[in-house]
């Protein structure tokens, strides 16, 4: 053991290097000028401070959207097949068809199961057959609208360029958003509280707006209104739709802000072919069912490519690309629960943690001093670097640090001195045993392997089933767990291995000095 190969060493001391070099930046006064991929450790919510919104996902508003979406379908099934019904509502619990004719039912019955994928259509035995998804399928429907809500939020903010937010869901319909420094979220819940949902509609220019109002448009119009509440027309298939949109950008038309976008291969086209049919008719730019432009189509537009324009600022103009850019939410969103963290309340939680570290650093230096005199003073050494480590390996990762990581990080240093105990305790067996100075110290570190493994493997299976399992703190806390036992295992054998080899062999004692 005190003939180290000389790529050991080499190997060693590179990574204590490497762990240091990354370490650095979290002491830098001035961590802005720094390339992307030397940074320090992000700061949690309650580290740094900042905002953290509870979102409710209205999924009601989408299972009403939905069901209005089946019953236009069965509409549209009854009128081709020529089956006579009474009546046909809809709402966000399922559609409900009166039909007297029972051999008239029981054909509905079988074309209305091929509406979408876990429909159910249930007979009353009175003529009313109730459309409705299975429980199943509306579970996973609903799963699916707060997993692509999750999404879609995590896009917008990261167009805002805020460092490591920590977006989940909390139940089955509510996600959690923590922005770490951002002290004043009006600005996000605006964004978040726009659907933006674009579509383009012609507008129906003979049809009168009185007229729709009283319930006289056909099935293929609606009314909508603009942003100053003139009445529009609009046919309720939309030309095409925003999920067609990969690309939209602020820019100036005339000296004047508008929102240029592109549509894809498949919008474009149908796109191209709307605007070439239609020369002469209006396009209505339809944004969260709120007409926001209605130009006049003066020329086909065959480049999947156009212009939005409208009273933009520079500001609403680069607002409403970023809500594009982004995507439509498949739900409406809204603010249940807000709180905002101090700055202030973040440098008492560091402080305090520091504190922690620190006792905690002192108390392990003491006991290892006290118990095994010089080698306890090598020990140190070895924690120092293992602190060292963390702190690089947390950098090298961009690991978002909480209050809870720092419990983490004081534990470790605790825990990491526990191979060294074992492996002192080991070499006083040794030297008891009338073994050399040398085979004893051989010995330690040899024998008391396969413990140091068995027992930091235990609490390692520990902290991946609290990372599996656990959300937010728990989370970080088992991060910095994790990655202190590994650090620490490196430390205790390798380092204090290297130390106490260079020792040997300069100074040949006779005895040990535990």
């Amino acid at each position: 053991m005190y003939k180290l190969s000389r790529s050991r060493v080499i190997t060693i001391l590179a990574i204590c290097a490497a762990g240091i070099f990354f370490a650095v930046p979290n002491i830098m006064p001035n961590k802005d000028v720094l390339p992307s991929w030397w940074q320090p450790i992000n700061l949690g919510l309650d580290l740094q401070g900042g905002s953290n919104l509870l979102l409710e996902v209205k999924l009601d508003e989408v299972l009403k959207e939905r069901m209005g979406s089946i019953e236009d379908a069965a509409r549209q099934i009854m009128r081709e097949n020529r089956i006579r019904y009474k009546s046909l509502t809809s709402n966000e619990n399922g559609v409900k068809v009166a039909i007297e004719n029972a051999s008239s039912r029981t054909r509905a019955t079988n074309l209305f199961r091929k509406i979408d994928e876990g429909i159910t259509v249930e007979d009353d035995g009175n003529g009313l057959l109730n459309i409705h998804y299975s429980d199943a399928a509306l579970a996973q429907l609903k799963r699916k609208i707060v997993d692509q809500s999750i999404e879609i939020v995590r896009r917008r903010i990261d167009e805002l360029g805020t460092k490591e937010p920590l977006i989940q869901s909390q139940g089955a319909d509510r996600i959690v958003v923590q922005l770490p420094g951002l002290q004043n979220p009006e600005y996000v819940k605006t964004l978040l509280g726009k659907t933006a949902k674009m579509s383009f509609h012609l507008v129906d220019s003979a049809a009168r707006a009185a007229d729709a109002k009283r319930g006289k448009l056909g099935g293929k119009y609606k009314l909508a209104y603009g942003e100053m509440g003139e009445p529009y027309v609009i046919s309720r298939k939309p030309v095409v739709g925003g999920e067609d949109l990969v690309d939209a950008q602020p820019s100036f038309q005339e000296g004047q802000a508008v929102v240029s976008f592109r549509f894809n291969s498949h919008g474009g086209k149908k796109f191209g072919e709307a605007t070439r049919d239609n020369i002469g008719e209006r396009l209505a730019i339809v944004l969260d069912n709120e007409v926001i432009s209605a130009p006049v189509i003066q020329s086909a537009i065959m480049g999947g490519s156009g212009v939005i324009t409208g009273d933009f600022t520079v500001e609403s103009a680069n607002d409403l690309a970023l809500l594009l850019r982004s995507g439509a939410l498949p739900a409406p969103l809204e603010v249940l629960e807000e709180r905002t963290v101090g700055a202030g309340l973040g440098a008492d939680s560091i402080e305090a943690g520091v504190t922690a570290s620190c006792i905690g650093l002192a108390a392990v230096v003491f006991f290892m001093v006290a118990a095994y005199g010089l080698f306890g003073l090598f020990t140190t050494v070895a924690v120092f670097m293992n602190l060292l480590l963390m702190l690089g390996v947390l950098s090298l990762m961009s690991t978002t640090l909480t209050l809870p990581g720092i419990a983490g990080i004081i534990l470790t240093i605790g825990m990491a001195v526990d191979a060294n105990v074992l492996i002192f305790e080991r070499m006083r067996e040794e030297v008891k045993n009338g073994r050399s100075t040398r085979d004893a110290a051989d010995a330690g570190f040899t024998e008391a392997w396969s413990t140091i493994v068995d027992s930091n493997l235990t609490t390692l299976v520990a902290a991946i089933v609290l990372f599996y399992f656990g959300t937010g703190p728990v989370r970080g806390f088992a991060v910095t767990l994790a990655i202190g036992i590994a650090t620490s295992m490196f430390t205790s054998v390798t380092v204090t291995r290297l130390i106490i080899t260079a020792w040997l062999n300069k100074y040949k004692p006779t005895k040990l000095p535990i």
